[in-house]
């Protein structure tokens, strides 16, 4: 871990004027560099290809497989299995590397399975066994992308411009939102999976293209001759991550909602299309309007923490967008005003999941040194998203023991103890502006 000299305080910037209310300079708008643009539209493609990814595999092996409520668990479990097993190895080494590398490989490798997979549909091969090996390798890479994009952010601009670029990067996936969930399920219900495989491949290759333009230098930190052992370097990270309250705080409400949540989406996908009888392009479009909700999120989330507090907008922003999905098993039949719900559901679910993904990546980043950005993301990542093969485990045992929608409501509930955590702990406490790193 590096020296940090002194103990700065981020100014959160303003859209509005050029000098914020006290008089400090607001960070040049990031629009104007070329290499945050590349960047931009790389992460919204490779974004757009895993949320297509995401919703054409499960909806694929339910509607055209008839895969039942264990076999989708162990499906969706398979594809989250590689952050469970590669996070803390993958932070480690992406703090010693140039995250432009890697982002660029992992894209490659990206279109390249599902390009494999394309081919074995169209030889009528593109089974379960098929799907799951697709599942893991997709999930595999896409761990390597999500860290190294994570930390290429604070290596490309200024500490005082993390919110704004946040802001800007999570728009890109409130876009992807919109678009993949609504692209996969119509193009699994029109044409067939592998032709909704080309699409995603052809969004990760789009992403490829697009990152390797990036031309700045990296400011990573320096390597030794001998570099410490990898255990070593994963210690560290652990360590760090633990002994800061924010970050622990953090590690532990992530790892209460993707336990929940995976479990929950797990049956919330097996409800709609069998309980409210809801066609796989209804369904991708219920989905999708997470997209838009999230897009307000992240225009949000760039002033609200400044107004209200970083505190205040996390542990109500997480309340409000898991509290929302208790109202799903109240929801009967395929009518205008079920799917008009569901469209608000998601939408509620979009603004406010979208405040907490930015203020916490901007609390994050904040008290990080540069280089321990990539492994203190890779604790948190595994951590929190390591649990959800389990909870899409718990997700298709519910099912099959207690029935859809009583196991969606449990599964719900279980969401709220992630806010419940945060407002006990000094995360809650977070005023409007951001300490340095430690």
């Amino acid at each position: 871990m590096g020296l940090v000299v002194g103990n700065p305080r981020i100014p959160v910037p303003s859209t509005s004027s050029a000098v914020s209310d006290s008089g400090r300079s607001v960070p040049p708008c990031l629009w104007r560099d070329r290499d945050f643009r590349r960047l931009w539209v790389g992460q919204t493609a490779s974004q757009l290809g895993e949320h297509t990814t995401l919703i054409v595999l499960p909806l694929f092996a339910v509607l055209t497989l008839n895969a039942g409520a264990g076999e989708l668990g162990v499906l969706r479990a398979v594809g989250q299995a590689p952050i469970l097993l590669l996070s803390l190895f993958v932070g480690a080494w992406v703090d010693r590397w140039r995250t432009r590398t890697v982002m660029v490989v992992t894209d490659a490798g990206r279109t390249l399975v599902l390009g494999a997979a394309v081919v074995a549909g169209l030889l009528g091969w593109f089974g379960l066994p098929a799907l799951l090996l697709v599942a893991f390798a997709v999930g595999a890479l896409s761990v390597f992308f999500d860290v190294a994009y994570q930390a290429s952010l604070v290596r490309l601009v200024k500490r005082d411009q993390l919110l704004q670029g946040n802001s800007a990067l999570e728009g890109s996936r409130s876009a992807a939102q919109i678009g993949g969930p609504a692209l996969g399920g119509a193009l699994v219900s029109l044409l067939s999976a592998p032709i909704a495989a080309a699409s995603s491949a052809l969004f990760f290759a789009l992403s490829f293209l697009s990152i390797r333009r990036t031309r700045r230098t990296e400011s990573i930190p320096e390597r030794l001759e001998r570099p410490p052992p990898v255990w070593r370097r994963i210690h560290e990270g652990l360590r760090f991550v633990v002994s800061d309250t924010s970050l622990r705080t953090v590690c532990l409400a992530s790892a209460a909602f993707q336990f929940s949540f995976a479990a929950m989406m797990t049956v919330y996908l097996l409800f709609l299309p069998r309980e409210l009888h809801l066609s796989g392009t209804t369904v991708g479009l219920a989905l999708a309007a997470t997209g838009p909700g999230a897009l307000l999120g992240s225009m949000l989330a760039a002033r609200l923490p400044s107004r209200f507090g970083y505190g205040m907008v996390l542990v109500s922003a997480a309340a409000l967008g898991d509290g929302v999905f208790l109202c799903v098993p109240a929801l009967h039949g395929s009518s205008a005003v079920t799917v008009s719900a569901l469209l608000a559901i998601n939408f509620v679910f979009g603004v406010a999941g979208q405040l907490v993904n930015v203020t916490v990546m901007a609390v994050r980043q904040a008290v990080t040194p540069d280089g321990m950005q990539g492994r203190a993301a890779a604790t948190i990542t595994f951590v929190g998203m390591g649990m959800a093969p389990l909870g899409s485990l718990l997700g298709g045992f519910l099912a099959m023991e207690w029935g859809l929608r009583t196991s969606l409501l449990l599964t719900a509930a279980g969401m709220m103890l992630s806010p419940v955590l945060m407002a006990l702990s000094p995360l809650a406490r977070l005023g409007r502006a951001l300490p340095g790193p430690l």
